[in-house]
């Protein structure tokens, strides 16, 4: 029977479209489980005013000349409970069933054993999948296994095929919500915005890049810095032109990225060094794209990942200039919504600037260059969004739900109507948000925020300086130790942090000590675990390894000297002694400096709360250091114990979170008895809802991504902090995610902020 599964699943990614694929499971099924009836039925969208209703797609065994004419409400038949409790129903005589329904002309009035397993997707029932006999049984547990198996195997293509409109034609054109489909992904950039869909096809392929003998590797090696030189200029190019169309050249410094990285000794000179030993130019590419790509690659860390996109991008532009290759002049729309598989930052060369409105790509993350290129630019970015039938797209009006992380494709009738409202909000609130740049983030009472930002990577840091970023109140110093095949000296380490003091001269900078180990692992210092999150991370990792941590601690004092605005913030402190044992490194750090007859004041050390312990001994630990780092993130992760890159789970995963929040409170609350200052650093803090209530508890700063920061201090400067407090209480008292998300809602929109949350709501 696996056998056959397996040939059935390979028939269905072979069909030429759903309605083949349907009729294709129906016949195979029947067979395979050697049973009378088999159909599949589709959950339709309808009028608002009306429910849902399961549409018969396919069967063998019962009234074809019914398909696409018999519709089940999800409160109707054996079907619709399937549907309903989203689970199967196995029945030895059906029509016993209370749930059972008579429908006329569709002929299963013979059939007695039923069984049907709903199709799901992500959470959400597409359909039901059912098999039927004339004979009084019950379906056996292979049955079962093999009937569910299946259905979880055509959700995928049901949920593409919606997407594409294939299913839209069976349903009622005059429908407000009919044509409409929503693909779900990741939030990339905020913001709302119609367009048209232009899709974009890697017709290029470095993998697919074959050896060949060079009989003259003096001019292979020509061509292909021929090549770099021509993409070098290319970025260059495109830098030019984003800078003109953002209106400040510092927004587009990610571009710099790029272009460093084909001036790189490292990167070129391992080219020129197997074009030298007789390879080609394209596979002397193909090989040193794979080698940088897969030092990021294989980085647990989502943010660092991206990376090794970002090089086999760099590589594909290159080999795309070594095959001399012209593309066709494309007919663009007015208003470019860009749709692709793998998309960066380079596939917006192609496109004109100032047509560009959307970006939706079905990989990448929040953490990409290219979200973080599409908020710096203020275009609304959707990641991460799967199953995308790229071609089928192309030409179709689409909406760029930005905040939530939505396409949706071809809105008609009211549906349209609202969301055409709400990107208008949108525009205005964009251009109404830049006039916040320079003043400060204060409530209606008088009380005063922090605004930091979260740094990655140096490029992280132009949009930081456009946007008001009073400070750095996260810099993750592991970028240097990942992308080396070796731990980088005292020396490499100072120049980089050298720079970030510079940049926020006279305003704090919090630099984390090296944060890795369990699920962020160093190549040349591997580690397996079972249990990484749980495992040798963190400060666990550096006091096992002074030599590490001394070093780096030594390279931070002296970077920050003549600038003094070095606060050191330590990760994954669980327990006092962590924390002792820490600052003794620190201190002795300093000493040998000043031994060595360095002028180095004293940095503000810090903690970050993110382990739930600490939480616990917070009246402790605060005591000990100058300032407390709430990372929400690790700390809704631990106290919820659900991993949040984990897709089976990642859904439960709420930061707002009752349980959350009064840990929040109790660290807030314990470390201003003691009078110290609190930031928090999570995405939280970026969260519009979640900074209402952080208002409420008196967080001194927040910290978040720089596109986030503009829209987060239009919230604070909306509310009075009391009213922020009794908000807080409030939710305190509630007793699910839901509630207080729904109270934080009412809040926002009686303030006029809903533009901030509601979009494709």
């Amino acid at each position: 029977m696996l056998d056959e599964l397996r040939r059935i699943v390979t028939e269905v990614a072979q069909s030429v479209d759903l309605r083949t694929a349907l009729d294709l499971i129906a016949r195979r099924v029947r067979d395979a489980l050697n049973v009378d009836v088999c159909s599949v039925y589709v959950l339709t969208r309808a009028v608002p005013a009306q429910e849902a209703g399961l549409l018969l797609q396919a069967t063998e065994g019962l009234n074809k000349t019914m398909i696409g004419r018999v519709t089940l409400a999800l409160n109707e038949g054996l079907v619709g409970l399937v549907a309903r409790r989203a689970e199967l129903v196995n029945l030895e005589n059906a029509p016993d069933h209370p749930a059972f329904k008579f429908v006329s002309d569709i002929g299963e009035e013979f059939y007695h054993g039923f069984l049907g397993v709903p199709i799901i997707y992500r959470g959400d029932v597409l359909g039901v999948l059912v098999v039927q006999s004339i004979e009084r049984r019950k379906f056996s547990s292979d049955q079962e296994s093999f009937l569910v198996t299946l259905a979880s195997q055509l959700a995928s293509g049901i949920r593409q095929a919606q997407v594409s409109g294939e299913l839209s034609q069976h349903e009622d054109p005059a429908a407000d919500l009919g044509a409409a489909v929503v693909a779900r992904g990741l939030p990339g950039s905020p913001g709302i915005v119609f367009g048209t869909a232009v899709s974009v096809l890697n017709s290029v392929d470095l993998e697919s890049v074959a050896d060949r003998v060079v009989e003259d590797p003096a001019l292979e090696w020509q061509v292909l810095l021929s090549a770099i030189d021509a993409v070098r200029s290319e970025f260059a190019q495109l830098k030019a032109d984003f800078a003109r169309a953002a209106g400040n050249a510092d927004e587009n410094i990610l571009f710099d990225a790029f272009i460093m990285m084909l001036g790189s000794s490292t990167f070129i000179g391992s080219m020129e060094s197997r074009v030298q030993a007789g390879m080609s130019a394209s596979a002397a590419l193909r090989d040193t794209v794979r080698e940088h790509a897969a030092v990021f690659e294989h980085m647990s860390d989502p943010y660092l990942r991206e990376r090794a996109q970002d090089v086999r991008d760099l590589g594909t532009r290159i080999l795309v200039k070594l095959r001399a290759r012209t593309q066709d002049e494309r007919d663009l729309p007015e208003r470019i919504v860009l749709i692709g598989r793998d998309l960066s930052a380079s596939h917006l060369a192609e496109i004109p600037t100032d047509r560009l409105v959307g970006i939706v790509s079905s990989s990448g993350t929040g953490s990409s260059h290219l979200a973080i290129l599409a908020r710096a630019l203020g275009i609304p970015a959707a990641m991460g969004v799967s199953d995308l039938p790229i071609v089928s797209l192309n030409g179709q009006e689409v909406v760029v739900d930005g905040y939530r992380g939505l396409l949706i494709v071809r809105p008609v009738g009211s549906f349209r109507q609202e969301l055409s409202r709400l990107a208008q909000e949108e525009a205005q609130l964009t251009a109404g948000l830049k006039a916040l740049c320079d003043l400060p983030a204060q409530s209606l009472d008088g009380f005063r925020m922090g605004m930091y930002v979260n740094i990655g990577l140096l490029a992280d840091m132009a949009p930081s300086m456009t946007v008001g970023a009073e400070g750095i109140g996260l810099y993750r110093t592991e970028i240097p130790f990942q992308i080396r095949k070796q731990f980088p000296g005292e020396e490499d380490q100072a120049a980089i942090y050298r720079e970030a003091l510079e940049t926020f001269r006279g305003k704090e900078v919090v630099l984390r000590t090296l944060d890795v180990g369990g699920d962020k692992p160093l190549s040349y210092f591997p580690i397996k675990e079972d249990n990484p999150f749980l495992g040798w991370r963190g400060i666990r990792l550096v006091l096992d390894h002074p030599e590490i941590f001394l070093t780096q601690i030594r390279a931070m004092l002296r970077a920050s000297i003549g600038l003094d605005n070095l606060s050191i913030l330590l990760p994954m402190i669980g327990s006092v002694e962590e924390l002792e044992t820490a600052k003794e490194y620190i201190f002795q750090a300093l000493n040998e400096l000043r031994e060595e007859e360095q002028t180095i004041s004293t940095p503000r050390i810090g903690v970050m709360i993110e382990v739930p312990s600490a939480v616990y001994q917070i009246d402790i630990i605060a005591a000990m250091v100058d300032f407390l780092s709430i990372g929400t993130n690790d700390l809704t992760q631990y106290i919820l114990a659900i991993d949040r890159n984990n897709e089976r789970v990642a859904a439960r995963y709420d930061a707002l979170h009752p349980a959350v929040l009064r840990a929040i409170v109790e660290v807030v609350d314990a470390s201003h008895l003691l009078g110290r200052e609190v930031t928090v650093c999570g995405e939280l803090a970026g969260d519009p809802m979640g900074a209402v209530l952080l208002l409420g508890m008196g967080i001194d700063v927040l910290s978040m991504s720089a596109g986030s920061l503009p829209r987060i201090k239009w919230v604070i400067q909306s509310f009075k902090q009391a009213d922020a407090r009794q908000l807080l209480f409030a939710a305190l008292e509630c007793s699910r995610p839901v509630q207080i998300r729904a109270m934080l809602s009412l809040a926002l929109e009686e303030r006029g902020l809903g533009g901030l949350i509601r979009a494709g709501s």
